[in-house]
């Protein structure tokens, strides 16, 4: 096969490409060999993103690449070696790895190749990526000398000449046309790819959401016919794809493809269970599409992969919990948050999240209805969630809320009691106004003071309580001490009025806390 090359005398690619790279490639070149970036960071390049990793081939073998790097670590069968760059602080950029040329036979595990064998050309090293976008080759030469004839100016024996890149690309799959018509294709046959390695299957499927682009069609017909090979690659790999699927901007999307071409059983089989299960009156779609919306508008506000999850997982067992009442005319789905919570717990168990991650889904997952009882909730009742949860945790809860609530097909986000809810948190959360919050108490009174246990002990700290409010500098354990001698040596009756007098200004106080919360949720 001819490569089909495009020679670019300018810099449009290079000047994105980081100094610690250009650096990799014009060492290997200086040594006098080929250097090429290649995978996704060519594609990114070409997409205009800022690409997350960098990748070099070239026809060097992994001795001669380590001959000429001061530090670099070589332990896989694969002959990729990784250039270690110290002096970045981007974690991009700490190690660029660099893969000779190579061909590769035999994939019996259907995710490995079974041999491996070092290439002196670039063709061969191509014709084994997975897909055609991913199979573009970028070449540069830095600092070539090319002299400007119409600008050149003769200063004594010296000519000015102009300093620039040469970009080669290297297209023999014609990555570069289905990167403009946003096409998902296999390099060569899409069978002969996914029975190499069939995690390809997923990769299409979480490419397509990370880009918006479609999955052309022969490549998705052998997505469904390839796709039980998915049961034969490990779960951790699968994680990792299903991860970066809702971590994109359309997981929705992605994860109605993977349904559709029979890939979801082999990821989450769960879900499909909420396909066409209709729901109550108060939700506009299935269990399955309400799912996807609420994870959907997770996203879409750029919370984090925990709540992303929560919120695919919320009600995935209200399938196996749902029954008719005739009382009421509708369905009901009583338990589904404790049944869905040990269904989640598996669920992430067997793609081996990590544990903490874990636990704390599943506690948002059972405890997601708590907010649904708009009628009956009180402060305690508010308090016992907190507790239950955790007051690091609350707050995702309510997010969780949100998509729960933007799922069912209900425009408003941010209805009045879900505010309320949000104001009883607050309240809940917040440090009460109390005598608690002195430096000292009745302990202290009696021992160190040799007061007599009493009311005169309450009247005392609520006295000390009224001038802590209006100064808190004057909280400290000597001022109060001090102050606390001085109150007792007054009269009961005038101690009492002056403790009374600091009641109500607690009581003052608190109002105005709740008052501001209120205001701050826009609820009364």
């Amino acid at each position: 096969m001819k490569l089909s090359t495009n020679v670019i005398f300018d810099t449009s690619l290079g000047k994105h490409i980081p100094e610690e790279v250009s650096h990799v490639t014009e060492t290997l070149e200086k040594g006098g060999f080929e250097a090429y970036l290649v995978g996704g960071c060519t594609r990114d390049l070409l997409l205009g993103r800022k690409p997350k990793d960098w990748d070099v081939t070239t026809d060097a073998t992994p001795e001669q690449i380590i001959a000429l790097f001061p530090k670099t670590f070589y332990e896989n069968v694969y002959g990729t070696v990784g250039v270690v760059n110290e002096k970045t602080e981007d974690e991009t950029l700490k190690v660029i790895e660099v893969t000779p040329y190579r061909l590769e036979a035999g994939y019996s595990d259907h995710r490995r190749p079974d041999s491996v064998t070092f290439s002196t050309k670039l063709e061969d090293d191509l014709k084994r990526r997975d897909f055609t976008i991913n199979a573009i080759a970028l070449g540069l030469k830095r600092e070539q000398e090319v002299t400007k004839h119409q600008e050149t100016i003769t200063q004594g024996s010296k000519s000015l000449v102009a300093k620039v890149s040469q970009e080669t690309l290297v297209d023999p799959y014609k990555g570069q046309k289905d990167l403009k018509d946003k096409v998902i294709r296999t390099v060569g046959a899409p069978q002969d790819r996914f029975e190499e390695d069939a995690l390809r299957i997923i990769r299409a499927i979480r490419l397509s959401a990370e880009l918006s682009f479609t999955i052309n069609a022969e490549t998705a017909k052998a997505i469904e016919e390839k796709s039980p090979l998915l049961a034969k690659i490990s779960k951790e790999r699968i994680r990792d794809e299903f991860t970066r699927i809702l971590m994109s901007d359309t997981p929705m999307t992605a994860l109605a493809v993977a349904q559709k071409l029979g890939v979801l059983k082999y990821i989450v089989p769960e879900l499909e269970q909420g396909i066409g299960i209709e729901q109550n009156k108060a939700h506009a779609y299935t269990v399955w599409e309400h799912l996807l919306r609420s994870c959907q508008h997770a996203v879409d506000k750029k919370w984090p992969l925990d709540i992303r999850l929560t919120a695919l997982f919320h009600d995935i067992s209200k399938p196996e919990t749902r029954r008719w009442s005739n009382e009421s005319a509708q369905w009901t789905f009583y338990g589904h948050d404790v049944v869905g919570a040990r269904v989640t717990a598996k669920i992430l168990e067997n793609l081996r999240f990590p544990k903490k991650m874990s636990e704390k889904i599943v506690k948002l997952v059972r405890w997601h209805m708590f907010f649904s009882d708009t009628e009956n909730i009180t402060l305690s009742a508010v308090r016992r969630i907190i507790t239950n949860v955790g007051t690091e945790n609350i707050w995702d809860l309510m997010n969780v809320r949100v998509c729960d609530r933007v799922g069912t097909g209900r425009p408003k986000e941010q209805p009045y009691r879900l505010r309320k809810y949000h104001a009883m948190i607050d309240e809940a959360l917040r440090d009460p106004i109390s005598v608690g919050m002195l430096k000292i108490d009745g302990t202290t009174l009696i021992k160190d003071l040799g007061m007599n246990p009493g009311p005169k002990i309450g009247h005392t700290l609520h006295a000390l309580l009224e001038e802590v409010l209006e100064e808190p500098k004057k909280n400290t354990l000597v001022y109060l001490k001090t102050r606390a001698t001085e109150l007792a040596n007054l009269g009961d009756e005038e101690l009492k009025k002056i403790g009374e007098a600091g009641k109500r200004k607690k009581a003052m106080e608190e109002e105005k806390e709740l008052a501001e919360i209120q205001k701050k949720h826009w609820v009364k």
